[in-house]
């Protein structure tokens, strides 16, 4: 029968769901099997050993020969000294299981290449009908290879109990084997425990992270909390090199040194000599506070973030006698409508041209002469522009397709959306599939930029707007952008940088379009609201949160079948 030591209670003990757990904290069970073979679908358990530990100290041991119910190879009995008589009296594994199953509990499974003993004990519970094991595992041997590697010829447990002087010493037997690997777990966490090491993630992307070429700059990341926030990587000047934001700092930045190996990763660690952060309340804090640092410090390893100095507007030029579209990078008090920002002059062209496939305004860019002796412009010889330097129309007329074009920026985006449907139905009923793809592509940007657009505005005109998110505290905005949030436990202001109205001044604001500075901003929000807004409630607003028209129609290409 299986042989245990008196089994202390791990008092207070938290859940392993926890990943930030304190590694002082955690119980470890260290695991060790002895077999017939290295096949678990064809081999059977001889012996099982297992150490409990936590803090430092041993909780207690678990030991007993099993019977594997076949012959036992003589290899393995030189190897281990374990006889077919020595099992034959003892325990089959479904025997031994629910004894074991009952010491492990919920700590986490230590081995020495720990995939060959959970393999073979979930074979074993596999065949007695029972559960899969659900504990965590570290395995002490990938731990070696990246703590050790430089200073032991293999990190087979013997080499490694041998060079280090561990207090026990393997002999293929299971409780010895587990006792030694607990030595050497002991031993592997003091020296983790330089890399940062503090919490139970942190170990269990240890062995991807040690090995990595900048591993020394870990200690960068030991005050990290594990908490929503923004970080920025720092040169030896002090000049930020990189911004980004995290539901959990630590494991975020911690992740540069090992799922991500990115030539510009691998560059950023090279030039980053401190790492700083700040925590947020919320992810709505987090994400507005990184765009508000990337524009203010533009650093050169972010790309996103980063290009709102090339934004521009789309302008329909109403104060003039014939409007026409044009391309803006600055907005002016011309008593023109301007449509944005949107992301560059290229896109914003693209944006013009969708428009005016389906609405003929004049496309010449200078003034109207007041005679007809000069010849018109080519769109107008074209047909595909209704330009007043052909003689053909009055400004009376001309008006009324204006109208088209603003109502269609504004509130009635069908007017210029339904033709370019219509277009790209025709187009393909002819078999031009090429054609009718460009005019879905220019409809779905232009659906796209519009309805971003009508979000924003939406936002804008609430004014002063405050909402609750269910139990995780709530936020305030102001004309879209976010002036400060809470937790559910207290308030706290936004202040990464600090909070500004100057879009605010003047008369009426909202009657101009959001800068390009703030564009960013105001599209994080209006996001988050469209994402959580089943989990909001609305405490206060100035304006209606509403949409009283017709969404706008998108156009994403259709899967296959």
């Amino acid at each position: 029968m299986p042989t245990r030591s008196p089994r202390q209670p791990a008092a207070g003990q938290r859940s392993l769901d926890d990943l930030g757990t304190p590694i002082a904290d955690l119980t470890f069970c260290v695991l060790d099997l002895e077999t017939t073979g290295t096949s678990p679908a064809d081999c059977a358990i001889t012996e099982v050993g297992a150490v409990k530990l936590r803090g430092g100290e041993c909780l207690g041991t678990f030991q007993t020969l099993v019977d594997p119910g076949c012959a036992i190879p003589p290899r393995i009995t030189v190897l281990t000294g374990i006889t077919e008589a020595s099992t034959r009296d003892g325990p089959t594994i479904d025997g031994v299981l629910p004894a074991l199953l009952e010491f492990l509990g919920d700590a986490v499974v230590v081995g020495h290449n720990v995939r060959f003993d959970l393999a073979f004990l979930g074979a074993a519970l596999e065949r007695a009908g029972r559960p899969p094991l659900g504990n965590r595992s570290v395995d002490t041997c990938a731990l070696a290879r990246r703590l050790l590697r430089d200073e032991v010829p293999n990190c087979r447990l013997g080499t490694l109990a041998s060079h280090l002087r561990l207090d026990h010493q393997p002999s293929h037997r299971a409780l010895d084997d587990a006792l030694a690997t607990g030595d050497l777990l002991h031993l592997l966490l003091e020296r983790a425990g330089s890399l940062g090491v503090t919490g139970f993630d942190d170990l269990l992307v240890l062995p991807t992270m040690a090995g990595h070429a900048e591993a020394g700059k870990l200690a960068l990341t030991t005050d990290l909390p594990r908490s929503p926030g923004v970080y920025l990587f720092r040169d030896r000047r002090g000049e930020v090199l990189y911004v980004g934001k995290a539901s959990n700092l630590r494991s975020r930045v911690r992740s540069y040194f090992s799922t991500d190996d990115r030539r510009k990763v691998r560059r950023l660690l090279a030039e980053t000599v401190r790492i700083d952060h700040r925590v947020c309340t919320s992810p709505l804090e987090a994400a507005v506070a990184e765009i508000r640092l990337i524009h203010r410090h533009e650093p050169r390893y972010n790309r996103q973030g980063t290009g709102h100095g090339r934004y521009v507007y789309v302008k329909l030029s109403l104060g003039e006698r014939f409007p026409r579209l044009s391309v803006a990078r600055v907005v002016r008090d011309d008593g023109a409508l301007y449509v944005g920002p949107v992301r560059s002059t290229s896109f914003g062209r693209q944006l013009v041209d969708a428009i005016e496939s389906v609405v003929p305004l004049r496309r010449c860019a200078g003034r109207v002469p007041a005679r007809r002796d000069a010849p018109p412009c080519t769109a107008a010889q074209l047909g595909t522009a209704t330009c007043p330097c052909s003689g053909d129309i009055d400004e009376g007329d001309y008006a009324r397709i204006v109208d088209v074009a603003r109502r269609g920026l504004t509130t009635e985006p069908d007017l210029l959306l339904g033709p370019l449907e219509e277009r790209m139905h025709r187009l393909a009923a002819d078999e031009r599939y090429e054609e009718a793809a460009n005019v879905r592509n220019r409809a779905e940007d232009l659906a796209t930029t519009l309805q971003r657009l009508r979000r924003i505005d939406l936002l804008r005109r609430a004014g002063t707007v405050r909402v609750r998110v269910a139990g995780h505290g709530g936020a305030e905005i102001v004309a879209g952008r976010l002036h400060r949030t809470w937790s559910s436990r207290a308030p706290a202001p936004l202040d990464a940088l600090p909070f500004d109205q100057d879009d605010m001044a003047g008369p009426d604001p909202l009657a101009r379009p959001p800068t390009r500075e703030h564009a960013d901003e105001l599209h994080c929000v209006a996001t988050w609201f469209d994402r959580e807004a089943h989990r909001l409630h609305l405490l206060h607003a100035d304006g209606p949160l509403s949409e009283p028209i017709r969404p706008v129609p998108r156009f994403r290409p259709r899967s296959p079948g």
